[in-house]
C-alpha cells in the first residue's frame, strides 16, 4: 500500500507550513463565487484544511460544514477566528462521510486530484450525488494539464538554496496512468527531509466522462472565480455540476 492511498497523508504532513505566505492563492473571488451559488442552504466542503475558503465564506453568512481526512488540518482551522464553529467530519473526501442534503458542495485547488486512483475519484463523485440536494451544484477547480509540462519521465528542479540549507524538487510521471509523484528533499545540519506528493491529474473533459457516470451534467464552466469564458488557452477551470 502506497502512503498515497493514506487520506490523511498530505495533512500530516504539510499541516505545519500550509498557511505560510504566498503559498496559497486569496480566497475572495472563490468566496464570492460559492455565496452566489449557494442560495441560502447548506453548503460542503470537500478536504476543508485549514479554512482558507469556509472560513470567509461562513462569514458571509453562510452555513458550511467539512469533510477533511487530516486531524493536524483541522487543529490549524480550529485556532483561526470562526473556526470552532464549522462542523467537519474526519474522513476520506472520496467517502464523503456526511449525510446531507447540501445546497452545493465543492472541491477546490486541484484537491480532486490528490485522489490517486481512478476509482477513488469516481467514488467522490458518486458519494457527492448521495449528498446533494434536488438542484443542487458540485464545484470544482482544477488546473487544465499541460502537455509540454509532462513529456519528460523526470524533471528536477533546484528550489532554495543557502548558507544552512539546500532543497530540491523532482517529479516522476507515468503518463499512461496520468499520475506524478513529487519529492520535495531538503538537506541540512539534521539530516535530509522527505516531502513527497502525488496527483493524478485528469482534462476537463475526462472529468465531465466521469461526472456524468454518476449522474451529473455539467452546467456551467469559466476559466477562473472571476467567471472569464473557458477557452482552448485556459490554464484552469472551475465547473459547476448538477444531477440529471
Amino acid at each position: 500500500m502506497s502512503v498515497f492511498d493514506d487520506p490523511g497523508h498530505f495533512g500530516r504532513l504539510w499541516a505545519d507550513t500550509y498557511d505560510l505566505p504566498g503559498g496559497l492563492p486569496d480566497p475572495a473571488l472563490a468566496v464570492e463565487f460559492l455565496a452566489d451559488l449557494g442560495g441560502g442552504g447548506r453548503v460542503l466542503e470537500l478536504a476543508i484544511g485549514t479554512g482558507r475558503v469556509a472560513l470567509p465564506l461562513a462569514a458571509r453568512g453562510v452555513t458550511v460544514e467539512g469533510v477533511e481526512a487530516s486531524p493536524e488540518m483541522v487543529a490549524k482551522l480550529r485556532a483561526k477566528p470562526g473556526g470552532e464553529d464549522l462542523p467537519v467530519a474526519i474522513g476520506d473526501m472520496a467517502d464523503v462521510p456526511v449525510t446531507g442534503p447540501y445546497g452545493v458542495v465543492y472541491l477546490v485547488f486541484n484537491t480532486l486530484f490528490n485522489l490517486v486512483r481512478e476509482q477513488r475519484q469516481a467514488d467522490c463523485f458518486r458519494n457527492v450525488a448521495r449528498v446533494l440536494a434536488p438542484g443542487g451544484a458540485f464545484v470544482i477547480e482544477t488546473y487544465v494539464p499541460d502537455p509540454a509540462g509532462i513529456d519528460r519521465d523526470e524533471q528536477v528542479q533546484m528550489r532554495e538554496v543557502t548558507e544552512d540549507s539546500a532543497t530540491i524538487r523532482l517529479h516522476r510521471y507515468d503518463r499512461a496512468a496520468q499520475t506524478f509523484v513529487r519529492q520535495t528533499v531538503t538537506f541540512d545540519a539534521g539530516g535530509v527531509h522527505l516531502h513527497p506528493f502525488a496527483m493524478r491529474y485528469m482534462w476537463p473533459e475526462q472529468i465531465d466522462e466521469m461526472a456524468g457516470q454518476a449522474g451529473f451534467h455539467l452546467a456551467e464552466r469559466y476559466a477562473d472565480w472571476d467567471r472569464t469564458r473557458f477557452g482552448p488557452d485556459s490554464t484552469s477551470h472551475i465547473s459547476v455540476y448538477r444531477l440529471g
